[in-house]
């Protein structure tokens, strides 16, 4: 089964390779093995069980939490031609007893339902009767409390285990920590799964962190910069969608809100909006974007301190899903900080609080950070970036100024000292700060702060700076904020006031009326833009929009905007030369492939063609993850190491020899020392270093068919990697 793998993988979806661990994963679950997979949003963990399920007898299942989640990826493999079905509460009797007996007939490959459908009486002993042989957890990071997203009816997925031990289970998120994964293992009961994390870098994607003054006014200076592209702007309470969707549309964006709280055909109508492009942006609570599969978002604005970091890398991932740039930014005030410490401190279950209250100060870590962000990110999910500048993140492009401290940190942590020492007890960053600016409010007035000697020593600052302050002296450990968002004086602190140690910071990021990051475009991101004719682009996406509103469908469903901006970069006029666009797979062919040539034809026959200079290849940086490469990677350069030939190694684990040599090409990317002449000679390093001369992209079909297949894609892909790492630059 395994070696029909590659052949569908271009016949039904259109696509030449895998992406990285892809293959990995299929072949342990058509192995009957248990399995967790850590992938990045937009790294196609869905084809991870889609593409084994139409290899293998029987029914895939597969546990998705949200409704639209399972419409749009139904949509999705109807449009390529794969028998899939769902079963939710958006149908009626008569259509679900018609799913199920088409179920029982053998129809469908694929079957998406929730875990509270699952669990229904009698479901399980349906299971049976359509002959389920795989199982598919999406979004399993629901089922542990240390998640971002805990949902207590993923817990009883383990009845369904119970209940087919022998059923090969594959769990699937794109967030989550190494004590989340073993939590998603234990709670499922999986049987000596084996691990596949993935980097979670996102090298598409720019981060950049500005401070919240006037939220409404920087989301529309962001968005306006952007009027003909997606993005999805988050807000921590219902009221503020609305408020700011309605404050966008009056300034002329197609803007939409949604939340849970508004009424189901309201919601189900903004989301439709928002998918088939008649929205541009859509404001949502959180309630929004799990499994949403729009690969067009091109960015992602947080008006609101998100709750976690988990969450944070979570929604950010919603753009870019397409692997063209995309930004993400986030609107920061200590203030929302506090807010939700505020609601923590309301939770009545201990274990709870004490976990959101972590998470909440990593986040506000995050926010306060002043070195590469992609560097913090990553680390939190312990993975290591390479280097300490990563270009396509605000503290990289702009580095902030370093300023000798000493003075103004000694003013606040003798502040806070004073305080505790006046009143036996602690307060906030706020009123530290209002103290600090010489403030006259009435909490100062009664509890007597305006008699410390610390109070106005800072009046020259702003009280923003002073809080801005107190937050990098939390960093760094002087300080700390306890329960309640009371911020205090550390041991560490207590010393550097008596001994007066030089403090040095960092200047907190300004927003210059000539240049408002929040309107700039990163110009790191924008460089992984593929180059085409973008007017016959424009015409492209037109023709697109017409087929999907026919159809019904969102947009993407049909083509994705790679895809059409290959077609009109590559100018297709034959049904072979559109076949090897990616994306067009032979199902889609027959369905649009005559209305795409029509229009190309029809755009060339009044405008001229134009030419493009050759893609760089993608830079591959070598990652190393808490466990170093993947595990099931490790294994495979342990049996290597050991003597073994990918012959024998791939023989011992089941596993194909393509799949070993990709795991021995990760072991290059990240480092490892091996010998280049243990996997080809120099006659045939030659060989493909001369076929790749004039090669334009990442895929290695092309060169692969020029040398006739002699050279394995194997072979081509560590040859490729030691040349990345050696620093060769590819042959023009």
């Amino acid at each position: 089964m395994p070696a029909r793998l590659p052949a569908l993988l271009k016949q039904v979806f259109g696509y030449d390779e895998f992406r990285p661990l892809q293959r990995e994963i299929m072949e342990t679950a058509l192995a009957g093995r248990d399995a967790v997979a850590i992938l990045p949003t937009g790294a196609g963990k869905s084809l991870c069980y889609q593409l084994p399920a139409l290899v293998r007898s029987g029914l895939t299942v597969v546990i998705s939490p949200l409704i639209a989640l399972m419409k749009d990826q139904v949509d999705q493999l109807e449009a390529a031609g794969v028998a899939a079905t769902f079963l939710n509460s958006t149908l009626d009797r008569p259509e679900i007893r018609d799913r199920e007996e088409r179920l029982s007939a053998g129809v469908f490959k694929l079957l998406y339902v929730a875990p509270e459908r699952l669990m229904m009486p009698g479901f399980i002993q349906r299971l049976r009767v359509w002959r389920m042989t795989a199982l598919a957890v999406d979004e399993a990071h629901c089922i542990s409390a240390w998640g971002h997203d805990f949902r207590p009816d993923y817990r009883q997925l383990a009845a369904v285990r119970a209940a087919f031990p022998e059923v090969p289970t594959l769990a699937l998120t794109a967030t989550a920590t190494a004590r989340v994964r073993m939590d998603i293992a234990e709670q499922l009961h999986l049987r000596a799964p084996e691990f596949f994390i993935a980097s979670f870098n996102r090298p598409n994607l720019s981060y950049r962190v500005i401070p919240k003054l006037r939220a409404e006014r920087q989301v529309w200076e962001f968005a306006s910069a952007r009027r003909g592209e997606s993005g999805i702007v988050y807000c921590l309470a219902r009221k503020s969608t609305e408020s700011l969707a309605a404050a966008l549309r009056e300034e002329g964006l197609a803007a939409v809100a949604y939340h849970a709280g508004l009424e189901a055909p309201v919601r189900t109508q903004n989301q439709e909006a928002f998918l088939r492009d008649e929205a541009k942006i859509v404001c949502a609570t959180i309630a929004f974007g799990m499994g949403i599969n729009k690969p067009n978002v091109r960015y992602v604005i947080h008006a609101d301190l998100p709750k976690n970091v988990e969450g944070y890398y979570q929604e950010t991932g919603r753009a870019g899903r397409d692997g063209l740039p995309a930004d993400c930014l986030l609107l920061y005030a200590p203030g929302d900080a506090a807010k939700l410490m505020h609601f923590i401190d309301a939770m009545t279950d201990d274990a709870a609080r004490a976990v959101a209250l972590h998470q909440l100060k990593e986040m506000v870590a995050y926010g306060d950070e002043t070195g590469c962000r992609r560097v913090a990110l990553l680390r939190y999910f312990g993975e290591a970036f390479p280097d300490d500048n990563c270009g396509g993140c605000d503290n990289c492009l702009e580095p902030r100024e370093t300023w000798d401290a000493t003075l103004d940190a000694q003013k606040f942590l003798s502040c806070l000292f004073r305080i505790r020492q006046k009143s036996g007890f602690s307060v906030g960053l706020q009123h530290v700060a209002e103290v600090l600016a010489g403030g006259d409010t009435a909490k100062i007035r009664r509890l007597e702060h305006h008699t410390l000697s610390t109070w106005g020593v800072g009046r020259e600052k702003p009280r923003v700076e002073w809080v801005a302050l107190g937050q990098q002296l939390v960093r760094l450990g002087l300080a700390c904020l306890g329960e309640h968002g009371v911020v205090e004086i550390t041991g560490e602190g207590l010393a550097a006031l008596k001994s007066r140690t030089g403090i040095m910071l960092t200047r907190p990021p300004a927003i210059a009326a000539k240049d408002n990051p929040a309107a700039t475009a990163t110009a790191a991101a924008r460089a992984g833009e593929i180059p085409c004719d973008e007017p016959l682009f424009e015409e492209l996406r037109e023709r697109r929009k017409d087929i999907a509103d026919t159809r019904a469908v969102p947009p993407y469903v049909i083509f994705s905007d790679v895809t059409l901006r290959s077609m009109a970069r590559h100018y297709p006029q034959t049904n072979a030369e559109l076949l090897a666009i990616p994306g067009v797979g032979e199902r889609k062919l027959l369905d649009f492939g005559p209305a795409f040539l029509a229009a190309i034809a029809a755009w060339l026959a009044e405008h001229p063609r134009q030419e493009f200079r050759a893609l760089a290849p993608v830079a591959t940086r070598p990652m190393r993850i808490e466990m170093g490469i993947n595990g099931t990677a490790l294994e495979t350069l342990r049996q290597w190491r050991a003597g073994r030939t990918v012959v024998e190694i791939a023989r011992a684990r089941s596993l194909s020899v393509g799949t070993i040599e990709g795991h021995l090409t990760l072991a290059v990317e990240t480092g490892e020392a091996l010998d280049p002449r243990a996997f080809y000679t120099a006659a045939e390093e030659e060989e493909m270093r001369a076929a790749l001369i004039g090669h334009e992209g990442p895929s290695l079909g092309p060169v692969f068919d020029k040398l006739s297949g002699r050279m394995s894609y194997g072979k081509w892909r560590l040859y490729r990697a030691f040349a990345a790492r050696a620093g060769v630059p590819p042959p023009r």
